[in-house]
């Protein structure tokens, strides 16, 4: 039988780790759909610099300091991770939410999903997300976790590359 998966908050210290399965996630999840130079040898190296940043920047106050969800193996194994920033509107901004490779399919976005929820609901607050249109699988995904569609718009990419995306809600349930 399988050790349960554990979502913890993440740190500074989990940089690395979230920046080389973010890039693994892009590099599965946008193959055919964002252009291969936004997904070739650069992009670890740029994920990571984000990551630091992102990770050990200081937002204020903590009503307005985004916060990493990790979902880990009982042995400390990041397999998935989530984003959360909070926005001067009152919604929060699922800015990320990726699986590691090959675990997809097996409950941990769900599993993350639902503690996002779970987190902004108690704070009273909507949470929305941004998907490109083509990734049909998260697309799925995300309607299939009774996520509301609200906008269609244009995403930038690296490389001036502009994509077409939705944007999904889960209102404020608290």
């Amino acid at each position: 039988m399988d050790s349960p998966i554990v979502v913890r908050t993440g740190g500074p210290a989990d940089a690395a780790a979230v920046a080389t399965l973010h890039a693994d996630s892009w590099r599965t999840a946008y193959d055919g759909i964002v252009p291969a130079e936004a997904l070739g040898d650069g992009l670890a190296g740029e994920r990571l610099a984000i990551w630091e940043i992102r990770l050990t920047a200081d937002y204020g106050p903590p009503t307005d300091t985004p916060v990493l969800l990790i979902a880990e193996e009982p042995d400390g194994t990041p397999v998935g991770f989530a984003y959360l920033v909070p926005e001067p509107d009152g919604r929060v901004l699922l800015d990320n939410l990726h699986v590691r490779p090959g675990r997809t399919g097996g409950g941990i976005g769900a599993l993350l999903l639902r503690a996002a929820l779970d987190r902004t609901a108690a704070a009273g607050r909507p949470l929305r997300l941004e998907v490109l249109r083509d990734n049909v699988r998260a697309v799925a995904f995300y309607e299939r976790e009774g996520g509301v569609r609200t906008d269609e718009r244009v995403a930038a990419f690296p490389g001036g590359h502009l994509l077409p995306e939705y944007e999904y809600l889960w209102p404020a349930t608290a």
